[in-house]
Order: C-alpha cells, then sequence, then structure tokens
C-alpha cells in the first residue's frame, strides 16, 4: 500500500478523475468541498471529504499530503485557495512533492486562430483571464519562494462522462453556432488526469504545461458528430450574430486559437487515450450502451 497522498483544493470534475487514477495505485486521496451532499458523496467512494467555504483552513488537513491539486477558481480578489492555504503549504513544504495548479488557456486570449504555446504572448480579453494570469502568479511565487515543485496547467474545454455533446444533444440543449474560422481545444477528463498523474510520477518544479487534444475544431463539428452517433437530427445552424447569445456565452468566442500540446507530450511522456473528439465521444457512446 502506497503512503503517499493527494489533497484537492476544490474536489471537481478533474480532480475526481485524478482520484480515480490514483487509487488505482493506492493513493490516499482527500478534498475540500462546500457542499454537505458532496462531502458524503466523496466519503461514499473512499475520499476523505473536508467541508470548506473557501476561508480558513485548518493545517492538520494536510499531515502526511505528498500532492496537492489546486482547482478553485479565482474571484476578484485573488485565488481564494491561496489565501486560505498558503500558510498551510509553507509549514507542510518539505513533505510536498507536487502541486498542480489547475488554470486555463483563456489567459492566452485571442490569436486570430494561430496556434499558440506556452511561450506565447499572454492577451487576455476577460477579467476571468486576468483573474487566471494573476492567481498563476501568486501560486508560481510561492512555489519560487519555498522550493516548492509548483506546476502550473492551462486546460481547455473539459468533457468526459455525463459532460459532452451526447449529453448535451440527448437533453435537447444542442445549438450549432458557426463563426466564421471559430476553433476550440477540448480533452477528455481521464487524459487530463493522466497528464497530471504523469507530472505527479515526475515532478519538474515551476513548469508549465498547456493541455490539450490534437485538433482544435469548430463546436457546430462536434455537434454534428454527436447527433450522427445517436442518430438525430442536427439542430439548425445559427450565426453568431444571430443566436441571442448570453454575455457570458459570448465572451468564449472572443477567443480564438489553436492550443499546441507538444511540450506535454514530450515532457510528460504521455500518448493521448482520445487525440480528438471522435475518439472521446466514440468511448462514451459506445459505454453508454
Amino acid at each position: 500500500m502506497s503512503n503517499n497522498k493527494l489533497f484537492c483544493l476544490g474536489y471537481g470534475y478533474t480532480a475526481a478523475a485524478l482520484a480515480r487514477q490514483l487509487r488505482g495505485d493506492g493513493w490516499h486521496v482527500a478534498g475540500t468541498t462546500t457542499s454537505e451532499d458532496k462531502a458524503t458523496a466523496m466519503r461514499e467512494s473512499n475520499v476523505e471529504a473536508h467541508l470548506w467555504n473557501n476561508s480558513g483552513f485548518d493545517l492538520t488537513w494536510l499531515d502526511n499530503v505528498t500532492a496537492i491539486l489546486v482547482s478553485t477558481p479565482p474571484d476578484n480578489k485573488g485565488c481564494p485557495a491561496f489565501r486560505a492555504a498558503n500558510d498551510a503549504i509553507t509549514a507542510h513544504y518539505a513533505a510536498i512533492k507536487w502541486i498542480g495548479y489547475l488554470s486555463t488557456n483563456g489567459v492566452y486570449g485571442d490569436h486570430g486562430g494561430a496556434w499558440v504555446d506556452e511561450t506565447s504572448d499572454l492577451c487576455p480579453t476577460s477579467d476571468r483571464a486576468r483573474r487566471r494570469i494573476s492567481a498563476e502568479a501568486d501560486w508560481a511565487g510561492l512555489g519560487v519562494a519555498w522550493s516548492l515543485p509548483l506546476i502550473i496547467f492551462r486546460l481547455p474545454g473539459i468533457y468526459g462522462s455525463e459532460r459532452s455533446a451526447l449529453d448535451t444533444v440527448r437533453a435537447g440543449k444542442a445549438r450549432r453556432i458557426i463563426k466564421e474560422g471559430q476553433v476550440f481545444n477540448r480533452m477528455h477528463v481521464d487524459d487530463i488526469a493522466a497528464a497530471l498523474a504523469a507530472s505527479i510520477e515526475n515532478p519538474r518544479a515551476h513548469d508549465l504545461y498547456n493541455l490539450a487534444d490534437d485538433e482544435p475544431a469548430p463546436p457546430q463539428d462536434i455537434i454534428d458528430y454527436a447527433c450522427r452517433l445517436l442518430n438525430v437530427d442536427p439542430p439548425p445552424l445559427a450565426s453568431f450574430e444571430e443566436a441571442g447569445l448570453s454575455d457570458m456565452a459570448k465572451s468564449f468566442y472572443q477567443d480564438n486559437k489553436r492550443i499546441s500540446n507538444a511540450r506535454m507530450k514530450e515532457t510528460l511522456g504521455i500518448t493521448l487515450q482520445y487525440p480528438t473528439y471522435r475518439e472521446g465521444l466514440d468511448a462514451l457512446f459506445s459505454a453508454k450502451r
């Protein structure tokens, strides 16, 4: 039995996928949630659950912790996990072998559909992205100050079981919105977990990775493919200008870029199980059947 322990500051969809993988290797997993119901579900999955309202932090929660995953989104004051837990982390710094901060590829902003990598300029187009950049800087600074193996991961759109275009189509909520030249990267949550696990296995302090699949694609193509798998007619096409999107939804279309995952593959040495949305949706469709 492994003596390794992962603590998740924010136990969400990606953290749960990583927990499933690490528990198979004998890891003990703990995490925070704001919900009593979620805490109960975590415990039923053999995850040590701690109720946490994004303020205050019990130093003992990090006893015997060897790896920390941070997935709490920043607010207008910065990253709540950083504010609450940085003292606890520094108090346990000698035992911590890995800290992963989950950011977003939204920090790159709009590059007109061009390819971007970890050296590309950050051109944020939203307050959300600017808050992410600030949070990245806070965590990176902590890593440098205490010689912690702090690694930043910039994530794309995440999909997987119960969270895919198949589920959107089944629920009757799918839309095919066209904005000329617009593409997005995605990544199956199990591939994300595999990348994180590979980094935990061989941590490189102060590193930075873009996580993404191999094929940035227009959003309408994913809906088309899901409809073909389900043998249903796709929803009608609508132009971006005529779609009547909310301001929040429109903001995602402000950025157009293609994310390179070359560093992820070369340094972490992983082979994607779902290199494009097609393999991912095929597997989810087969599993549901």
